[in-house]
Protein backbone atom coordinates (compact mmCIF):
# COMPACT_ATOMS: atom_id res chain seq x y z
CA UNK A 1 0.00 0.00 0.00
CA UNK A 2 1.36 2.94 -1.20
CA UNK A 3 2.51 6.20 1.06
CA UNK A 4 0.23 8.36 -0.26
CA UNK A 5 -2.81 6.17 0.59
CA UNK A 6 -2.15 5.60 4.10
CA UNK A 7 -1.76 9.23 4.50
CA UNK A 8 -5.15 9.96 2.67
CA UNK A 9 -6.60 7.51 5.40
CA UNK A 10 -4.87 8.61 8.06
CA UNK A 11 -5.88 12.24 7.50
CA UNK A 12 -9.30 11.07 6.69
CA UNK A 13 -10.04 9.48 10.10
CA UNK A 14 -8.40 12.07 11.81
CA UNK A 15 -11.12 14.45 10.91
CA UNK A 16 -14.06 11.97 11.58
CA UNK A 17 -15.17 12.05 15.79
CA UNK A 18 -16.62 9.18 17.70
CA UNK A 19 -20.41 9.88 16.73
CA UNK A 20 -19.63 9.17 13.10
CA UNK A 21 -17.38 6.45 13.53
CA UNK A 22 -20.59 4.93 15.15
CA UNK A 23 -22.53 5.59 11.74
CA UNK A 24 -19.88 4.53 9.54
CA UNK A 25 -19.96 0.84 11.28
CA UNK A 26 -23.44 0.89 11.34
CA UNK A 27 -24.06 1.50 7.86
CA UNK A 28 -20.85 -1.24 6.84
CA UNK A 29 -22.74 -3.90 8.60
CA UNK A 30 -24.03 -5.50 5.42
CA UNK A 31 -20.78 -6.10 4.55
CA UNK A 32 -18.50 -6.45 7.69
CA UNK A 33 -19.72 -9.04 10.50
CA UNK A 34 -21.23 -7.60 13.67
CA UNK A 35 -18.58 -9.04 16.16
CA UNK A 36 -15.56 -7.65 14.37
CA UNK A 37 -16.90 -4.38 14.06
CA UNK A 38 -17.85 -3.78 17.96
CA UNK A 39 -14.21 -4.63 18.61
CA UNK A 40 -13.03 -1.20 16.91
CA UNK A 41 -12.91 1.42 18.93
CA UNK A 42 -11.19 4.22 16.16
CA UNK A 43 -11.20 5.13 12.51
CA UNK A 44 -8.00 3.75 11.30
CA UNK A 45 -8.73 0.14 12.96
CA UNK A 46 -11.94 0.75 10.88
CA UNK A 47 -10.80 1.84 8.02
CA UNK A 48 -7.89 -1.26 7.95
CA UNK A 49 -10.96 -3.78 8.01
CA UNK A 50 -12.31 -2.52 5.55
CA UNK A 51 -9.12 -3.19 3.47
CA UNK A 52 -8.71 -6.70 4.75
CA UNK A 53 -12.70 -7.08 3.53
CA UNK A 54 -11.22 -5.03 -0.40
CA UNK A 55 -13.80 -2.66 0.46
CA UNK A 56 -11.38 -0.14 0.24
CA UNK A 57 -8.40 -0.15 -1.96
CA UNK A 58 -5.79 2.04 -4.02
CA UNK A 59 -7.79 1.98 -7.02
CA UNK A 60 -11.66 2.10 -6.02
CA UNK A 61 -12.60 4.21 -2.76
CA UNK A 62 -16.25 3.76 -3.97
CA UNK A 63 -17.32 2.65 -0.96
CA UNK A 64 -15.37 5.57 1.14
CA UNK A 65 -16.72 7.69 -0.72
CA UNK A 66 -20.52 6.35 0.05
CA UNK A 67 -20.25 6.45 3.62
CA UNK A 68 -19.00 9.99 3.54
CA UNK A 69 -22.07 11.13 1.25
CA UNK A 70 -24.17 9.22 3.78
CA UNK A 71 -22.68 10.84 7.00
CA UNK A 72 -22.67 14.10 5.12
CA UNK A 73 -19.18 14.48 5.58
CA UNK A 74 -19.52 16.43 1.93
CA UNK A 75 -15.92 18.44 2.98
CA UNK A 76 -14.11 15.44 3.15
CA UNK A 77 -15.22 14.30 0.21
CA UNK A 78 -14.30 17.22 -1.74
CA UNK A 79 -11.10 17.95 0.18
CA UNK A 80 -9.66 14.57 -0.06
CA UNK A 81 -11.71 12.24 -2.80
CA UNK A 82 -12.04 14.83 -5.63
CA UNK A 83 -16.17 14.15 -5.51
CA UNK A 84 -18.56 16.48 -4.31
CA UNK A 85 -22.69 15.79 -3.32
CA UNK A 86 -24.02 16.06 -6.58
CA UNK A 87 -21.64 13.67 -8.11
CA UNK A 88 -22.09 11.30 -5.66
CA UNK A 89 -26.29 11.54 -5.91
CA UNK A 90 -25.42 10.92 -9.90
CA UNK A 91 -23.41 7.85 -9.25
CA UNK A 92 -25.60 6.64 -6.23
CA UNK A 93 -28.60 6.91 -9.19
CA UNK A 94 -26.78 4.31 -11.34
CA UNK A 95 -28.62 0.72 -11.27
CA UNK A 96 -26.12 -1.24 -8.91
CA UNK A 97 -23.90 1.45 -7.44
CA UNK A 98 -24.45 1.94 -4.08
CA UNK A 99 -23.19 -0.77 -1.31
CA UNK A 100 -24.79 0.40 1.35
CA UNK A 101 -28.17 -1.05 1.40
CA UNK A 102 -31.79 0.60 1.52
CA UNK A 103 -32.49 -0.78 4.15
CA UNK A 104 -29.41 0.70 6.37
CA UNK A 105 -29.39 4.24 4.61
CA UNK A 106 -33.18 3.49 6.19
CA UNK A 107 -32.85 3.37 9.73
CA UNK A 108 -29.55 5.85 9.56
CA UNK A 109 -31.51 8.05 8.30
CA UNK A 110 -34.66 7.58 10.52
CA UNK A 111 -31.81 7.95 13.78
CA UNK A 112 -30.55 11.24 12.25
CA UNK A 113 -33.98 12.88 12.55
CA UNK A 114 -35.11 11.90 15.70
CA UNK A 115 -34.44 14.52 18.32
CA UNK A 116 -33.38 13.54 21.65
CA UNK A 117 -37.24 13.78 23.25
CA UNK A 118 -37.80 11.19 20.71
CA UNK A 119 -34.54 8.90 21.68
CA UNK A 120 -36.16 9.15 25.56
CA UNK A 121 -39.61 8.18 24.62
CA UNK A 122 -38.13 4.97 21.88
CA UNK A 123 -36.74 3.60 24.75
CA UNK A 124 -39.25 4.37 27.09
CA UNK A 125 -41.03 2.29 24.75
CA UNK A 126 -38.76 -0.79 24.28
CA UNK A 127 -38.88 -1.14 28.00
CA UNK A 128 -40.13 -5.13 27.56
CA UNK A 129 -38.36 -5.74 25.18
CA UNK A 130 -34.35 -5.22 25.59
CA UNK A 131 -32.80 -4.88 28.91
CA UNK A 132 -31.88 -2.03 30.95
CA UNK A 133 -28.39 -1.58 30.05
CA UNK A 134 -29.11 -1.49 26.64
CA UNK A 135 -30.95 1.43 26.91
CA UNK A 136 -29.15 3.58 29.31
CA UNK A 137 -28.99 7.57 28.91
CA UNK A 138 -26.37 7.42 26.63
CA UNK A 139 -27.08 5.15 24.23
CA UNK A 140 -27.74 5.91 20.48
CA UNK A 141 -30.45 5.86 18.65
CA UNK A 142 -28.02 3.33 16.07
CA UNK A 143 -27.20 1.28 19.00
CA UNK A 144 -31.18 1.05 20.07
CA UNK A 145 -31.18 -0.43 16.53
CA UNK A 146 -28.75 -2.84 16.77
CA UNK A 147 -29.82 -4.18 20.09
CA UNK A 148 -33.12 -4.73 17.87
CA UNK A 149 -31.81 -6.40 15.14
CA UNK A 150 -29.75 -8.12 17.53
CA UNK A 151 -32.88 -9.70 19.74
CA UNK A 152 -35.19 -10.28 16.16
CA UNK A 153 -37.45 -7.14 16.67
CA UNK A 154 -36.59 -5.54 13.43
CA UNK A 155 -35.00 -6.93 10.33
CA UNK A 156 -34.77 -6.11 6.76
CA UNK A 157 -38.43 -7.43 5.59
CA UNK A 158 -40.04 -6.90 9.04
CA UNK A 159 -40.24 -3.37 10.61
CA UNK A 160 -43.40 -3.61 12.13
CA UNK A 161 -42.53 -3.21 15.86
CA UNK A 162 -40.73 -0.02 14.85
CA UNK A 163 -43.68 0.96 12.56
CA UNK A 164 -45.65 0.81 15.30
CA UNK A 165 -43.23 2.76 18.07
CA UNK A 166 -42.85 5.78 15.37
CA UNK A 167 -46.38 5.93 15.00
CA UNK A 168 -46.88 6.93 18.69
CA UNK A 169 -43.63 9.08 18.51
CA UNK A 170 -42.64 10.76 15.36
CA UNK A 171 -45.46 9.63 12.72
CA UNK A 172 -43.80 11.55 9.57
CA UNK A 173 -41.13 9.25 10.32
CA UNK A 174 -42.98 5.99 10.42
CA UNK A 175 -43.90 7.25 6.69
CA UNK A 176 -40.69 6.73 5.81
CA UNK A 177 -41.03 2.62 6.13
CA UNK A 178 -44.16 2.58 4.16
CA UNK A 179 -42.24 4.41 1.56
CA UNK A 180 -39.80 1.78 2.14
CA UNK A 181 -41.82 -1.26 1.82
CA UNK A 182 -44.14 0.42 -0.87
CA UNK A 183 -40.55 0.24 -2.83
CA UNK A 184 -39.71 -3.07 -2.11
CA UNK A 185 -42.85 -4.38 -3.22
CA UNK A 186 -43.04 -2.55 -6.31
CA UNK A 187 -39.83 -4.54 -7.13
CA UNK A 188 -37.69 -1.03 -7.22
CA UNK A 189 -33.94 -1.52 -7.23
CA UNK A 190 -32.69 -0.57 -3.80
CA UNK A 191 -30.62 2.25 -5.12
CA UNK A 192 -34.08 4.02 -5.92
CA UNK A 193 -34.96 4.32 -2.58
CA UNK A 194 -32.63 6.82 -0.91
CA UNK A 195 -32.04 7.59 2.29
CA UNK A 196 -31.90 9.55 4.00
CA UNK A 197 -34.83 11.98 2.75
CA UNK A 198 -35.68 15.40 4.87
CA UNK A 199 -38.93 15.58 6.14
CA UNK A 200 -39.03 18.77 5.56
CA UNK A 201 -38.49 17.90 1.72
CA UNK A 202 -42.42 17.87 1.13
CA UNK A 203 -43.73 20.57 2.62
CA UNK A 204 -46.76 20.39 0.57
CA UNK A 205 -48.24 17.17 2.60
CA UNK A 206 -51.55 17.68 4.53
CA UNK A 207 -53.02 16.46 7.88
CA UNK A 208 -51.07 15.93 11.17
CA UNK A 209 -48.52 13.66 9.27
CA UNK A 210 -47.66 16.37 7.16
CA UNK A 211 -47.64 19.04 9.84
CA UNK A 212 -45.48 16.92 12.14
CA UNK A 213 -42.98 16.56 9.23
CA UNK A 214 -42.56 20.44 8.85
CA UNK A 215 -42.40 20.82 12.64
CA UNK A 216 -39.67 18.68 12.84
CA UNK A 217 -38.02 19.45 9.68
CA UNK A 218 -33.97 18.58 9.88
CA UNK A 219 -32.78 19.51 13.09
CA UNK A 220 -28.64 20.38 13.34
CA UNK A 221 -27.00 17.78 15.93
CA UNK A 222 -26.94 19.07 19.65
CA UNK A 223 -25.38 16.08 21.22
CA UNK A 224 -22.26 17.05 22.70
CA UNK A 225 -21.29 18.66 25.95
CA UNK A 226 -20.33 21.39 26.02
CA UNK A 227 -22.15 21.46 22.51
CA UNK A 228 -19.69 24.25 21.58
CA UNK A 229 -17.55 27.26 22.16
CA UNK A 230 -19.79 30.65 23.10
CA UNK A 231 -16.76 33.27 21.87
CA UNK A 232 -17.85 36.96 23.27
CA UNK A 233 -15.96 39.51 21.75
CA UNK A 234 -16.70 42.87 24.15
CA UNK A 235 -15.37 46.40 23.59
CA UNK A 236 -16.36 48.39 26.98
CA UNK A 237 -13.75 50.83 27.45
CA UNK A 238 -11.44 52.92 24.50
CA UNK A 239 -8.83 54.51 24.31
CA UNK A 240 -10.41 57.67 23.50
CA UNK A 241 -12.40 57.52 26.80
CA UNK A 242 -15.14 59.47 25.21
CA UNK A 243 -16.11 56.38 23.34
CA UNK A 244 -16.50 53.98 26.12
CA UNK A 245 -19.54 51.83 25.88
CA UNK A 246 -21.50 52.09 29.14
CA UNK A 247 -24.33 49.13 29.50
CA UNK A 248 -21.88 46.44 27.53
CA UNK A 249 -20.57 44.94 30.55
CA UNK A 250 -24.50 43.95 31.37
CA UNK A 251 -24.86 42.53 27.99
CA UNK A 252 -22.03 40.41 28.39
CA UNK A 253 -23.45 38.69 31.74
CA UNK A 254 -26.23 38.22 30.19
CA UNK A 255 -25.02 36.27 26.94
CA UNK A 256 -22.76 34.31 29.57
CA UNK A 257 -25.73 33.52 31.62
CA UNK A 258 -27.63 31.99 28.72
CA UNK A 259 -25.02 30.25 27.24
CA UNK A 260 -23.50 28.65 30.15
CA UNK A 261 -27.38 27.21 31.13
CA UNK A 262 -27.16 25.68 27.51
CA UNK A 263 -23.96 23.97 28.12
CA UNK A 264 -21.77 26.01 25.70
CA UNK A 265 -18.30 26.60 26.31
CA UNK A 266 -18.79 30.57 27.57
CA UNK A 267 -15.29 32.62 26.80
CA UNK A 268 -15.36 36.67 27.36
CA UNK A 269 -12.63 38.98 25.71
CA UNK A 270 -12.44 42.66 26.98
CA UNK A 271 -11.41 45.19 25.22
CA UNK A 272 -9.55 44.21 22.40
CA UNK A 273 -7.82 46.02 19.56
CA UNK A 274 -8.48 45.32 15.88
CA UNK A 275 -5.74 43.34 15.59
CA UNK A 276 -6.73 41.29 18.63
CA UNK A 277 -10.02 40.86 17.01
CA UNK A 278 -8.48 39.30 13.93
CA UNK A 279 -6.47 37.08 15.83
CA UNK A 280 -8.51 36.24 18.58
CA UNK A 281 -11.54 35.09 15.90
CA UNK A 282 -8.81 33.08 13.86
CA UNK A 283 -7.49 31.18 17.13
CA UNK A 284 -11.06 30.20 17.37
CA UNK A 285 -11.29 28.53 13.89
CA UNK A 286 -7.89 26.93 14.24
CA UNK A 287 -9.39 25.30 17.51
CA UNK A 288 -10.53 21.35 17.24
CA UNK A 289 -14.59 21.36 17.03
CA UNK A 290 -15.27 18.11 16.00
CA UNK A 291 -16.34 17.27 19.44
CA UNK A 292 -18.39 20.04 19.40
CA UNK A 293 -22.05 20.67 17.49
CA UNK A 294 -22.01 24.54 16.71
CA UNK A 295 -20.03 27.63 17.12
CA UNK A 296 -21.52 31.15 18.72
CA UNK A 297 -19.90 34.35 18.39
CA UNK A 298 -21.32 37.82 20.10
CA UNK A 299 -19.12 40.66 19.07
CA UNK A 300 -20.14 44.33 21.07
CA UNK A 301 -18.79 47.05 19.76
CA UNK A 302 -18.50 50.26 17.85
CA UNK A 303 -18.57 49.88 13.84
CA UNK A 304 -18.46 51.57 10.69
CA UNK A 305 -20.18 50.07 7.49
CA UNK A 306 -19.17 46.79 6.73
CA UNK A 307 -16.87 47.13 10.12
CA UNK A 308 -16.46 46.38 13.88
CA UNK A 309 -14.06 48.52 16.24
CA UNK A 310 -10.94 48.05 17.76
CA UNK A 311 -10.45 49.92 21.13
CA UNK A 312 -7.95 51.33 19.38
CA UNK A 313 -10.22 52.42 16.81
CA UNK A 314 -8.77 50.41 14.05
CA UNK A 315 -11.39 48.66 12.04
CA UNK A 316 -11.98 45.07 10.71
CA UNK A 317 -14.15 43.73 8.15
CA UNK A 318 -16.99 41.49 9.46
CA UNK A 319 -16.44 38.95 6.23
CA UNK A 320 -13.09 38.70 7.12
CA UNK A 321 -14.31 37.52 10.84
CA UNK A 322 -16.56 35.12 9.25
CA UNK A 323 -14.88 33.82 6.36
CA UNK A 324 -12.63 32.35 9.01
CA UNK A 325 -15.59 29.49 9.88
CA UNK A 326 -16.04 28.62 6.04
CA UNK A 327 -15.80 25.09 5.49
CA UNK A 328 -12.62 25.60 3.81
CA UNK A 329 -11.19 27.39 6.76
CA UNK A 330 -12.72 25.40 9.20
CA UNK A 331 -13.43 22.02 8.31
CA UNK A 332 -14.23 20.39 11.93
CA UNK A 333 -17.28 23.00 11.57
CA UNK A 334 -18.15 21.93 8.09
CA UNK A 335 -21.93 20.98 8.12
CA UNK A 336 -22.22 22.67 11.57
CA UNK A 337 -24.21 25.94 12.72
CA UNK A 338 -22.37 29.22 12.75
CA UNK A 339 -24.02 32.03 14.39
CA UNK A 340 -22.82 35.70 14.73
CA UNK A 341 -24.14 38.06 16.58
CA UNK A 342 -23.32 41.63 16.44
CA UNK A 343 -24.53 44.78 18.33
CA UNK A 344 -22.52 48.14 16.60
CA UNK A 345 -23.94 50.59 14.25
CA UNK A 346 -22.24 51.02 10.64
CA UNK A 347 -23.03 54.25 9.85
CA UNK A 348 -22.18 58.28 10.75
CA UNK A 349 -25.02 60.38 11.47
CA UNK A 350 -24.72 62.73 14.41
CA UNK A 351 -24.41 61.08 18.23
CA UNK A 352 -28.22 60.94 19.99
CA UNK A 353 -28.46 62.01 23.80
CA UNK A 354 -26.33 60.75 26.33
CA UNK A 355 -28.86 58.72 27.81
CA UNK A 356 -29.36 56.54 25.32
CA UNK A 357 -26.51 55.60 23.17
CA UNK A 358 -25.29 54.67 19.96
CA UNK A 359 -22.95 52.13 19.42
CA UNK A 360 -20.65 54.15 16.36
CA UNK A 361 -17.88 56.60 17.04
CA UNK A 362 -19.21 59.42 18.46
CA UNK A 363 -22.12 59.57 15.83
CA UNK A 364 -25.61 58.20 15.37
CA UNK A 365 -25.42 55.28 12.94
CA UNK A 366 -26.95 54.57 9.37
CA UNK A 367 -26.84 50.92 9.84
CA UNK A 368 -26.06 49.96 6.00
CA UNK A 369 -25.77 45.75 5.69
CA UNK A 370 -22.66 44.49 6.28
CA UNK A 371 -23.65 41.30 4.68
CA UNK A 372 -23.82 42.73 1.17
CA UNK A 373 -19.93 41.73 0.52
CA UNK A 374 -20.47 38.11 2.59
CA UNK A 375 -21.43 35.27 -0.12
CA UNK A 376 -23.73 32.60 0.97
CA UNK A 377 -22.46 29.69 2.50
CA UNK A 378 -24.04 26.96 3.88
CA UNK A 379 -24.73 27.16 8.20
CA UNK A 380 -24.03 30.73 8.81
CA UNK A 381 -26.37 32.75 10.42
CA UNK A 382 -25.87 36.76 11.29
CA UNK A 383 -27.84 38.40 13.51
CA UNK A 384 -27.31 42.22 13.52
CA UNK A 385 -28.80 44.55 15.70
CA UNK A 386 -29.84 47.36 13.51
CA UNK A 387 -30.61 47.61 9.31
CA UNK A 388 -29.82 50.69 7.26
CA UNK A 389 -30.80 54.02 8.48
CA UNK A 390 -31.53 52.81 11.82
CA UNK A 391 -29.71 53.57 14.88
CA UNK A 392 -28.62 50.81 17.55
CA UNK A 393 -29.27 51.71 21.51
CA UNK A 394 -27.77 50.87 24.25
CA UNK A 395 -28.67 51.99 28.15
CA UNK A 396 -26.79 52.02 30.96
CA UNK A 397 -28.46 48.79 31.50
CA UNK A 398 -27.45 47.07 28.42
CA UNK A 399 -28.38 47.17 24.31
CA UNK A 400 -32.17 46.96 23.30
CA UNK A 401 -31.20 44.10 21.00
CA UNK A 402 -28.79 41.62 23.24
CA UNK A 403 -31.19 42.64 25.99
CA UNK A 404 -34.31 41.44 24.45
CA UNK A 405 -32.34 38.52 22.40
CA UNK A 406 -31.45 36.77 26.31
CA UNK A 407 -35.01 37.48 27.21
CA UNK A 408 -36.24 35.49 24.37
CA UNK A 409 -34.15 32.95 24.87
CA UNK A 410 -34.89 32.03 28.09
CA UNK A 411 -38.28 31.80 27.36
CA UNK A 412 -38.60 30.41 24.10
CA UNK A 413 -35.24 27.94 24.71
CA UNK A 414 -37.96 25.29 27.04
CA UNK A 415 -40.34 25.51 24.29
CA UNK A 416 -37.82 24.09 21.86
CA UNK A 417 -38.36 26.77 19.33
CA UNK A 418 -35.35 27.06 16.98
CA UNK A 419 -33.06 30.23 16.94
CA UNK A 420 -34.41 31.84 13.55
CA UNK A 421 -37.55 32.02 15.05
CA UNK A 422 -36.35 33.22 18.16
CA UNK A 423 -34.84 36.40 16.69
CA UNK A 424 -37.77 36.76 14.67
CA UNK A 425 -39.05 37.30 17.80
CA UNK A 426 -36.62 39.67 19.08
CA UNK A 427 -37.41 42.01 15.71
CA UNK A 428 -40.80 42.17 16.54
CA UNK A 429 -39.83 42.72 20.20
CA UNK A 430 -37.67 45.54 19.49
CA UNK A 431 -39.23 47.05 16.70
CA UNK A 432 -42.31 47.88 19.08
CA UNK A 433 -39.98 49.86 21.13
CA UNK A 434 -39.53 53.72 20.88
CA UNK A 435 -36.39 55.23 22.57
CA UNK A 436 -35.88 59.21 22.71
CA UNK A 437 -38.41 59.43 19.75
CA UNK A 438 -35.99 56.66 17.57
CA UNK A 439 -37.02 53.20 15.96
CA UNK A 440 -34.64 50.26 15.88
CA UNK A 441 -35.36 47.27 13.18
CA UNK A 442 -32.68 44.63 13.68
CA UNK A 443 -31.87 41.80 10.79
CA UNK A 444 -31.56 38.60 10.28
CA UNK A 445 -29.61 36.64 7.51
CA UNK A 446 -29.19 32.88 7.25
CA UNK A 447 -27.74 30.48 5.10
CA UNK A 448 -29.04 27.88 7.99
CA UNK A 449 -29.97 24.48 6.46
CA UNK A 450 -31.47 23.02 9.14
CA UNK A 451 -33.64 24.11 12.50
CA UNK A 452 -31.09 25.12 14.69
CA UNK A 453 -32.70 23.84 18.60
CA UNK A 454 -30.60 24.58 21.34
CA UNK A 455 -31.19 21.72 23.65
CA UNK A 456 -32.15 22.83 27.59
CA UNK A 457 -30.13 20.55 30.20
CA UNK A 458 -32.98 18.33 32.10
Amino acid sequence: MSTEFRKLLFEISEALVTDELAALKFLSLDHVPRRKLEDIQDTKAFFEVLQEKDMIRVRNLSFLKELLYRINRIDLLTAHLGSSREKMERELQVQGRAQVSAYRQLLYGIAEDLIPGDVRSVKFLLQKQLSKNKLQENASMLQVFLEMEINGLIKEDNLTMLKDILQKVRPDLKRKIDAYEGKKKENYSSEEVRYPVSVSAHPEEQGAEGEAAKQHGKIYKMKNNPHGYCLILNNHKFKNPLLNREGTLQDGEAVKKVFKWLQFDTIEYMDLEGKEIRETVKEYSKKDHRNMDCFVCFIFSHGEKDKIKGVDEECVNIEELVSCFTGTNCPSLAGKPKVFIIQACQGSRDHPSVIVQADSSGHLEVDASPLTSIPDRADILIGMSTVEDYLSFRTETGSVYIQSLCEKMELLCPQRKDLTAILTEVNNEVAKRELEGYKQMPKITSTLLKQLIFEVPQ
